[in-house]
């Protein structure tokens, strides 16, 4: 496995199995990998015949008050996980070596990214977007994988390679849980002992709209159904409840009645934690 910290050295790699006619997957990380990306890395196999993964944490979308400097990190580990899966190539650039000097240049998708997370966290998406922009000009990927716990990240990210015909294949995975039902996310380990105790409410809820939705529940009773069960957790502070068009993300009222994607936002403490379920007024066609 090489380990690119260059534009150029990542660039020559993947000329070099696309002389081969290999097909070239990316998995983009912020790393401190975990099993959730892992099993993006698991798809991207299956999908093409060598993987590149990215590891950057990425200040431009990191607000001012967020966790950019306890962001956790561990280069090593990561490293020796990505070899065992049997990765290609990890391109590791420093913040200097993927913006330089004088950089002016932003992508932005602005009716996703000032929605929802986006307003919560102004400017995150645009980060995300340029970034990630980035990221397929210096890789030039066939495909690249993202998980389906940042819904609207993912979405983001689909409408700007279609505007910008990009050519690549935007593929989603779906997402990856502990035992508990917690999603897996890097920040899973700063929460503390009975913090990660509570933290499992965020997919019970999930769970509880789903079993409605399928029963013809109203939005407004998702919302509410939602929101007492999350408020069972002493430590939990909500941040947003969204339910959304499961496709375009617009806003819905009254009863349920196509696929919606429900968005949670909870902070437990310093940390933020994200999870999203894809819910159905009938689940055997949702």
């Amino acid at each position: 496995m090489l380990t690119c910290p260059t534009r150029d050295a990542v660039r020559a790699r993947v000329r070099a199995l696309k002389r081969e006619g290999l097909r070239v997957a990316l998995v983009p990380t912020m790393g401190f990998l975990h099993e959730g990306h892992l099993s993006l890395v698991r798809a991207a196999a299956a999908a093409a015949d060598r993987v590149i993964v990215s590891i950057f944490v990425n200040p431009t979308q990191f607000g001012p008050n967020e966790d950019l400097a306890t962001y956790p990190r561990d280069e090593e580990r990561d490293l020796a996980l990505l070899e065992k899966e049997g990765v290609d190539a990890v391109f590791m650039p420093s913040v200097d070596e993927m913006y330089g000097a004088g950089g002016d240049t932003i992508v932005e998708v602005p009716g996703l990214s000032g929605i929802l997370q986006g307003a919560l966290r102004p400017g995150h998406f645009r980060g995300v977007a340029t970034v990630v922009t980035k990221l397929f000009n210096i890789v030039q990927p066939d495909i690249a994988v993202f998980g389906e716990k940042d819904y609207q990240q993912l979405a983001i990210i689909r409408q700007m390679v279609r505007d910008l015909d990009m050519p690549l294949e935007i593929v989603g995975h779906p997402t990856v849980r502990e035992e508990d039902g917690l999603a897996m996310s890097s920040r899973n380990v700063r929460l503390t002992p009975e913090q990660r105790l509570q933290a499992p409410v965020l997919n019970k809820a999930l769970c509880a709209a789903e079993d409605a939705a399928a029963t013809g529940a109203e939005v407004s009773d998702l919302h509410n159904l939602i929101r007492s069960t999350l408020e069972t957790a002493s430590e939990a502070e909500i941040k947003s409840i969204d339910i959304r068009n499961a496709v375009t993300l617009a806003e819905l009222e009254g009863p349920l009645e196509k696929p919606a994607v429900v968005l949670l936002a909870v902070r437990f403490g310093t940390v933020q934690l994200i999870d999203q379920r894809v819910i159905s007024p009938d689940t055997q066609n949702a």
